[in-house]
């Protein structure tokens, strides 16, 4: 590991001629909650060493970048995996428009998100919901909508069973469970948003279990749920949390030039301890994994890295 620190800490002073030293590449991200913090982090990490500036452009929504990254009017993207393997596939939230131009860059973090609910509410699983108060349609965040339908199903009930209260984007969401307008909303363990949520609502908040099937599993693709360990930087996770846990990932168009990606790779590789002391969300970070094998091709200039660190084989393209 110290050899491919080193390394990766030399490769990022490799200057990529002086047009790149000047040059602004930017990032896609979300205009608020955990994939903002995550870009906001790389950005910096990027901006600090690879020799080119990376600025984060914000969206109301992952679809949104996933078109203009695909489209190269911006140059990166992060995502949860799963998300971008409907886009490569042109399935789910991308049925029948498959975005064939874009390529891995680097396996960030493993993301945690659930179900959250007030301290104080009589609600313990997922199937207590019937009845309740949810949030629905996420126009500007139709992942989310895909999300509810799958817990709901998975418990054996639908938007039918529960009030659907609409809103725009995940955002706006949060803002609804604060103000008490729905009963429970999907938010990420470790995140900013729910610490503010912990904060600002009398008693708190806790997540409560999402049980794990095939069915789930089949509906979320490349996800999973997993048993998570309680720690103070995870407010309102208990003893008995199982959790929906996936990657969160860096993505390009897969002309962006080889240089930009392969100093973009190297700059995060030796930033591991800025990155994990930017947030909790970080804190499962291991630079070990960022070539993570998903069936999805990596871009050449992320690839050249990988190899020459051992990380990944010719056969991964």
């Amino acid at each position: 590991m110290m050899k491919f620190l080193v390394s990766a800490a030399a490769a990022a002073m490799i200057t990529i001629g002086a047009s790149a030293q000047a040059q602004v590449v930017s990032i896609g991200t979300t205009s608020g909650g955990a994939l903002a913090q995550i870009g906001n982090a790389v950005a910096a990490a990027v901006s600090r060493d690879a020799g080119f500036q990376m600025r984060p452009q914000r969206m109301s929504g992952t679809q949104q970048y996933i078109a203009a990254v695909d489209s190269e009017r911006v140059d990166f993207g992060v995502s949860n995996v799963m998300q971008y393997y409907m886009a490569q596939s042109g399935t789910g939230l991308s049925e029948g428009e498959a975005f064939e131009n874009l390529r891995l860059v680097a396996t960030l973090v493993p993301f945690t998100q659930g179900i959250i609910v007030r301290a104080d509410s009589d609600i313990d699983e997922v199937a207590d919901l019937a009845g309740m108060r949810i949030p629905a349609g996420y126009g500007s965040s139709p992942l989310f909508d895909t999300f509810w339908r799958a817990f709901l199903e998975n418990a054996g009930l639908s938007y039918d069973d529960v009030t659907g209260v609409p809103v725009a984007s995940l955002p706006r969401s949060w803002d609804a469970f604060k103000e008490g307008q729905v009963d429970a909303v999907i938010g990420a363990a470790g995140s900013g948003a729910v610490q503010e949520m912990n904060t600002v609502i009398d008693g708190g908040i806790r997540f409560i279990p999402i049980e794990d099937s095939e069915s789930l599993r089949e509906a979320l693709p490349r996800t999973r749920i997993e048993p998570i360990e309680t720690s103070p930087d995870l407010v309102g996770v208990g003893e008995d949390n199982a959790m929906h846990r996936y990657e969160v990932v860096l993505f390009a168009h897969d002309d962006l030039d080889e240089d930009i990606v392969y100093q973009t790779v190297s700059a995060i590789a030796a930033n591991t301890e800025e990155l994990r002391a930017s947030s909790p969300l970080w804190n499962g970070y291991d630079p070990a994994n960022l070539a993570r094998d998903y069936g999805m091709a990596y871009h050449p200039g992320a690839l050249r890295f990988y190899e020459e660190e051992g990380l990944i084989g010719e056969d991964a393209d």
